[in-house]
């Protein structure tokens, strides 16, 4: 189950990072249509949001530094994408809250299962004496 899990985060990582920056640096020709839909800061934000949390699905479990954080990190994209859903929802873009959706489901489990079946480890503390 731990080489599912890491797959699947890598797998969401380089997701996010790409729709991060997408958010943060977009093409020339996206700029105008985006900002129609949401305000430029609330964009950055997001975008900034979804690279933090890219970080946080890999870097933790492989430094094994607060492996907690990869948790936290899902747990911060499930805020993210479910409310990407009731947005593309309203905006009746079906295809798009479909996607959103799922993806939503993809970080649930890797939320639940790092929290509750497969732990990362924790950098191991030298014993003093």
């Amino acid at each position: 189950m731990n080489i599912v899990l890491w797959v699947l985060q890598v797998l969401l990582a380089v997701y996010f990072l790409w729709h991060g920056w997408l958010f943060v640096a977009p093409p020339a020709e996206l700029v105008e249509l985006m900002n129609a839909s949401i305000v430029p800061e609330f964009r950055f934000f997001i975008g900034v949001a979804e690279l933090l949390a890219a970080a946080g699905f890999i870097l933790p479990g492989l430094t094994r530094i607060l492996p907690w954080l990869t948790i936290w990190a899902a747990a911060g994209l499930m805020i993210v994408t479910g409310s990407a859903t009731v947005f593309h929802l309203f905006r009746s873009e079906i295809s798009s809250a479909i996607s959103a959706a799922v993806i939503f489901g993809l970080v649930t489990f890797v939320a639940y299962m790092r929290w509750q079946v497969s732990l990362l480890p924790a950098q191991q503390q030298p014993e003093s004496v």
